[in-house]
């Protein structure tokens, strides 16, 4: 019986072991483990790969969300709108701040449904949050132009959309603030914890910079009550190893992803789409199915591993049962709660290995 996983990450470390070992012992021997050159080179790096003028590393992605609407003066009494089928993560910016999120109903590229947000704009309304799912760029003009005509603040939860651009543009450049993951899993994945914002405003990057480091501009002179969230040397250091080879780590994925788009044929599964003038990066390959636990099972059974991302949309979690949201309030997703599953996708993927998937899923019925 095959065994594969859903996602492997020891095959995007072994292909290149070496330089992510020699950078390894090169940060080890500096003696400087925070906030020091490797973090300013990788900083500099990734906001020009973004085409933003600034980047500021912070100790994960959910970190970059709250201290992203936080130093954008979001708080209690202000709304969000932000698309019901993100991850929790998402909503967690917000709320952590007292704001409160609202949501609005997912397009069929899973992506916020940007006709749908004009409806949901109050008095209250502060910012829109569009999250880049999966790995494909959102529909951006309508809602930038939404921005502009409300004057609203833009952030994007770039999250899983590392490099995916709308129109040329990469996603993160579009708004006010652009927050980034690097979890192991991402397509630029670190080996531990990580994020960063990026920004074109110059007060807005010195603001997050003052406030990952304790809100202090000079050490123990403290200018406002920050936090502590550095992006730290090592994993910096390691993250501009994978940044050098993003090119062809993407691609790879952009064929495997393509040759699923090309062969699977089970009537039973629908395939993701990509919206025209979107790219898809392909940080998950995402099928819809009806029966998906009987999938699952069959899967499991000839060895192949899938995942749900996500299970439980965020307003029907025990988490924001405060907001006081019923089941049936976000049909659409609602229903892809219960229908998308994850199929094996992953650097390092052989063509043994796709051969088997496409098969067994071609034979399911």
């Amino acid at each position: 019986m095959k065994n594969i996983m859903v996602n492997r990450l020891d095959r995007g470390f072994y292909k290149y072991q070496s330089e992510f070992e020699n950078k390894a012992l090169e940060v080890l021997r500096s003696g400087w483990y925070i906030l020091g050159k490797e973090v300013s080179a990788f900083e500099a790096e990734f906001a020009d790969y973004i085409g933003t003028k600034y980047c500021v590393g912070v100790a994960s992605g959910l970190d970059a969300l709250w201290i992203a609407f936080r130093i954008l003066g979001i708080s209690k009494g202000d709304e969000v709108i932000v698309q019901g089928n993100t991850y929790i993560a998402s909503v967690m910016g917000i709320t952590i701040n007292g704001a409160t999120p609202v949501f609005v109903e997912p397009d069929e590229y899973f992506n916020i449904d940007a006709s749908k947000i004009e409806e949901k704009i109050t008095e209250r309304t502060k910012a829109i949050l569009v999250v880049h799912l999966y790995g494909q760029a959102s529909n951006m003009k309508p809602v930038v132009d939404l921005c502009k005509k409300y004057n609203l603040r833009l952030v994007e939860d770039c999250a899983q959309s590392h490099g995916a651009k709308f129109d040329g543009q990469t996603t993160g450049s579009f708004g006010d603030i652009g927050c980034f993951s690097f979890y192991p899993s991402k397509n630029l994945g670190a080996f531990g914890d990580g994020g960063a914002i990026v920004t074109n405003d110059e007060e807005l990057n010195n603001d997050a910079r003052v406030f990952r480091n304790y809100g202090s501009e000079k050490r123990y002179y403290n200018r406002v009550v920050g936090t502590n969230s550095r992006l730290d040397e090592m994993q910096a250091g390691l993250l501009r190893v994978r940044l050098s080879h993003m090119q062809e780590l993407e691609e790879e994925k952009r064929n495997i992803s393509n040759r699923y788009l090309d062969e699977l044929q089970s009537s039973s599964i629908i395939l993701p789409r990509i919206r025209e003038g979107a790219t898809h990066i392909w940080h998950q390959f995402v099928i819809r199915v009806q029966r998906r636990q009987q999938l699952i099972d069959y899967l499991l059974e000839k060895g192949i591993g899938t995942m749900i991302h996500y299970p439980i949309p965020p307003h029907l979690s025990e988490a924001y049962r405060c907001l006081h949201i019923p089941k049936g309030s976000l049909p659409i997703t609602e229903s892809y709660a219960e229908s998308v599953l994850s199929i094996p996708l992953y650097n390092g993927m052989t063509a043994e290995e796709q051969n088997y998937v496409i098969d067994v899923i071609n034979r399911w019925r």
